[in-house]
């Protein structure tokens, strides 16, 4: 069709489609007949020596461009434009993102299963973030690789990595699981109408939290009481497996082993398995877990301390969603570095409440000076609890329960600082921190309401105002955070954790969630 001859509606659309993506220029855009969207025409290069001014906020466009080229090759009726995308933490952004449909391929049937790719500003070395798109006539069949909005959770994305992984690469693993469970049925009449206001909330939200009920996904195989799930084969990995494995928390204990192929202590486990230990690679395995616990950090080589961070933070953005996902109702336990903001920023991929989400904090250090005031200094401390609280690190700030008791201030603060100067020698190795996430676990799932110095959203406390974790008391149990426990309150103290809070919060404030 001759484009002069397009309808003045048409035409509308194509030219706020040509400014979206900011004259695209030699990408030969072309108006479908049903004047929904823009579509990337033909493979030739000359056709794509525009797009670095599409996309201008891209970080790696080059390599985004060669890669939507291979695409374009492969699967031409993709149509493409650039659309705000709503994060789950409200904040949005113009992404470029293409739509279409997929064949597949079940029980002797072709169906042609329609699908949305948000390409991140971070392409290639971040994953693209992947739904199904039903139309009015479709229901969502929620299960193992797709949730109720229709997000789509496949190993290929949990375990992206450029350049080996690629789209096209994405979209075959996608066609060959839709294969063994179909994510799309047809609905009858009756229940249609219903699923335009669903597709309408779903377009409204695109990713973030929302009310859907999602019990047929929540019952399905629910069947393990304790189920626990460790991310990452790394020591510190093994450490909590071995420990919980021990203390005999679990009914069925899954270590999620990311690395590439089988080393140390990975292979050592395989070989002398342990009973109610699964080793796996698919995050699918964690499926109702009810402690998921992370102890995976990026082996980058980035220079700077931030640039460690956000590896860490891209790494946690692939894993975060997808085992949320399987475990809904599961507490989250960060054991990552650093722990305040990786638990912080595992709070904001999860969208789970605050109390659901608690980083390992200064609670093997509760213990060590718990501990060593009791037993090494052999102090009578009239029932007064003591606990490490803060940063972890060396701004850790030591403090007493608020009950009053028989105890001189001079005594208080002689015994405080002979006590930090024996738990400073303390090292903290993967098997003690592997005891102390136990000893979490088990508090948690046989809901003991014990006392830890965790990791927990700290905003209104200590005149905090700002979204931070920091350690402090928590009760602990089925549902994580049950209380925060207050503490004597000291100017030295407030002034400690405020100078903590603003430090983390400036930090956060630099990273690309």
């Amino acid at each position: 069709m001759d484009r002069r001859e397009v309808c003045p509606s048409a035409a509308s659309v194509l030219q706020q489609n040509r400014k979206k993506v900011q004259g695209l220029g030699s990408w030969d855009l072309a108006l479908d007949r049903d004047g929904d969207g823009v579509r990337l025409r033909g493979p030739e290069t000359a056709a794509w020596q525009g797009a670095g001014r599409a996309l201008g906020q891209y970080k790696f466009r080059d390599l985004t461009v060669e890669e939507l080229k291979n695409v374009n090759m492969f699967f031409p009726h993709f149509k493409y434009s650039m659309d705000t995308y709503v994060f789950k933490d409200s904040s949005q952004k113009d992404l470029l993102n293409f739509t279409g449909t997929i064949p597949v391929m079940y029980q002797g049937n072709t169906y042609n299963i329609p699908i949305r790719f948000w390409i991140l500003d971070s392409h290639p070395f971040a994953p693209p973030i992947c739904f199904l798109k039903p139309t009015a006539n479709m229901g969502i069949s929620v299960g193992k690789h797709v949730d109720a909005q229709g997000r789509i959770y496949l190993p290929y994305l949990q375990n992206w990595s450029h350049p080996k992984s690629v789209i096209v690469g994405l979209i075959k693993e996608m066609i060959a699981k839709f294969q063994e469970e179909l994510p799309l049925y047809s609905l009858s009449s009756s229940d249609e109408a219903r699923q335009v206001d669903l597709l309408a909330y779903i377009a409204k939200v695109t990713e973030g939290v929302s009310d859907i009920n999602l019990k047929s996904w929540a019952n399905h195989e629910n069947k393990t009481a304790n189920k626990i799930t460790v991310v990452g084969g790394g020591e510190l990995g093994i450490a909590c497996t071995l420990a919980i494995s021990a203390k005999g928390i679990a009914d069925r204990l899954v270590l999620l082993d990311l690395s590439e192929g089988t080393k140390g202590g990975m292979m050592d486990l395989e070989i002398f398995n342990l009973p109610n230990v699964e080793i796996n690679k698919d995050l699918s395995a964690s499926a109702h877990s009810k402690v998921v616990i992370f102890t995976v950090n990026s082996l980058g080589s980035s220079q700077s301390y931030l640039d460690v961070v956000q590896s860490n933070v891209d790494m946690f953005r692939a894993l975060v969603p997808a085992l949320g996902h399987y475990s809904p109702h599961s507490v989250l336990l960060v054991a990552s570095q650093p722990v305040e903001i990786m638990t912080y920023v595992t709070w904001k991929l999860s969208a789970f409440p605050a109390n659901r989400v608690i980083g390992i904090g200064c609670n093997l250090d509760s213990q060590r000076l718990q501990y060593i005031i009791t037993n090494v200094l052999k102090a009578q401390t009239s029932g007064r609890e003591v606990w490490v609280i803060g940063e972890q690190g060396e701004d850790k700030v030591l403090t007493w329960s608020s009950q009053e008791e028989v105890m001189s201030h001079t005594y208080q603060v002689q015994l405080s600082n002979r006590a930090m100067e024996l738990l400073r020698v303390k090292g903290q190795r993967s098997w003690s921190v592997g005891l102390s996430v136990a000893d979490m676990v088990d508090s948690i799932v046989n809901n003991k309401k014990k006392v830890h110095s965790v990791s927990t959203l700290a905003k209104g406390y200590y005149d905090i105002n700002s979204e931070v974790f920091l350690s402090l008391p928590c009760i602990l149990g089925t549902s994580g955070v049950s209380e925060i426990k207050t503490t004597l309150k000291e100017d030295t103290v407030t002034e400690k954790l405020q100078s903590s809070a603003s430090s983390i919060h400036g930090l956060q404030q630099q990273l690309k969630l």
